[in-house]
């Protein structure tokens, strides 16, 4: 027998499991697992229960035999309360339990928010323009120079401004660290790109000179076998250099483009932005719009979906720091906070994300939207096209996640075209 009511956004379901219940579901345990336990004088597997009981202890298969009519009967529950869609897994507490009257348990797990969608023709979210400036053309035009840029050896004192060409080796307690080492080293001086105090004391360094620099790493440094500790570098002076950049003109443009005149060059790069411009509006456009029909549908969430969602998150991040070779341990001590105080900052990302999956779903669902095989195909064969390849080829090689992947694309498609035909009509 169980009871099941709701408080807020969680659901608390008392499970009752009588004597006999009990006494199956523990007998059941032992027929399972019989053969891994070990008692003198009996072969694997064929030593009686009591006798197991009272080797191992009398509560040898409480945890499985608890485990077991827990989830058979919060299965059991669900099967026949459809309309119950739990947001987490239970976390079971056991009221009281004896041999004699059997076992009361109560199980408490969030319940997935309820919520209506809002018209969707009231959504009023408006998209921006897609503007790209002379400024912007510019600054792709230096950073073409910069990218073509050449190092010229100059006679000269080291001084800010100029690169220097060194070997350095560095020392923490007179021994060498990892990524404390490297032969000709371009470092620009004056750019603040090495440990403070290293490269003032590079200005003022002549070819093939040699010197010991003393620094100390930041307190917050992210290896922690270096934070806080002074260290020598003994470096060597190879060369001294300047940065020439090239001048834009149509000799320039021709001999490393396939544009003939800097107009032209000009013009595509314009053209270029404009379309990456275009396509950053669309998607802020997008995310106002599910911005605004998160809100307007007044999503209530329970702590233990926005938790998920935050461990998922700080999972995430985790992977993506350790392909730069750090831990989020020495981001975090770098930054001076807590894996706590890091969740908190990003808890209302998390109940975005949350609230625009939902939505999401919904929209889905209420319309039906589903994706054909023509659908897939045409939307395979586009990535395809990309690299060079065949779209049945393509497909062949695709695993079942990049499956879903494309399929995922396709429906994301036409939900938010649906949104935007439906939206600012009113």
């Amino acid at each position: 027998m169980h009871t099941f009511k709701k408080k807020d956004q969680q659901g608390i379901l008392t499970v009752k499991v009588s004597k006999e219940e009990w006494e199956q579901a523990v007998e059941t345990v032992y027929q399972q697992n019989k053969t891994k336990f070990k008692v003198e004088g009996f072969r694997a597997g064929k030593a009686p229960r009591r006798v197991v009981e009272q080797h191992y202890g009398d509560q040898v298969f409480f945890e499985d035999a608890f485990d077991a009519v827990v989830n058979a009967a919060f299965s059991s529950f669900l099967a026949e309360n459809k309309k119950i869609v739990p947001a987490s897994h239970p976390h079971a507490d056991i009221k009281s339990f004896t041999v004699e009257e059997g076992l009361v348990a109560e199980l408490k797990f969030d319940l997935m928010p309820e919520f209506e969608l809002p018209d969707l023709t009231t959504i009023s979210a408006k998209k921006g323009e897609a503007v790209v400036t002379d400024e912007q053309v510019e600054a792709e035009l230096e950073a073409t120079k910069a990218s073509r840029a050449r190092y010229v050896e100059e006679d000269k004192t080291a001084e800010n401004g100029d690169f220097a060409i060194i070997d350095f080796v560095g020392t923490v307690d007179g021994v060498k660290f990892d990524g404390g080492e490297a032969k000709d080293y371009r470092l620009e001086l004056g750019s603040h790109t090495f440990i403070e105090g290293f490269e003032d004391q590079v200005v003022g360094m002549n070819k093939g000179e040699e010197r010991d620099i003393n620094v100390t790493f930041p307190a917050n440094y992210p290896a922690e076998n270096l934070a806080g500790k002074p260290a020598v570098f003994h470096i060597t002076l190879n060369k001294v250099e300047k940065k020439v950049l090239p001048e834009i003109d149509d000799k320039f443009v021709s001999d490393t483009t396939e544009f003939e005149t800097v107009e032209e060059f000009k013009n595509s790069i314009k053209e270029n932005l404009q379309k990456m411009a275009e396509e950053r509006v669309e998607r802020d456009y997008e995310v106002a719009l599910l911005d605004e029909i998160a809100e307007k549908a007044n999503i209530t969430l329970g702590d233990a979906m926005i938790e998920h969602e935050l461990l998922h998150m700080v999972e995430d991040f985790e992977h993506r720091l350790s392909h730069q070779g750090m831990t989020l341990e020495g981001y975090l001590q770098y930054l001076g906070k807590t894996v706590e105080e890091f969740k908190a900052e990003r808890k209302s990302d998390a109940e975005k994300n949350i609230k625009t999956r939902l939505v999401l779903q919904r929209i889905i669902s209420e319309n039906k939207i589903s994706v054909t095989e023509e659908e897939m195909d045409k939307e395979i064969a586009l990535y395809a096209s990309k690299y060079q390849m065949n779209g049945e080829d393509f497909k062949k090689a695709m695993s079942p996640n990049d499956y879903a992947f494309f399929q995922n694309n396709v429906i994301m498609t036409k939900v938010l075209d649906l949104i935007k035909a439906k939206a600012n009509k009113q």
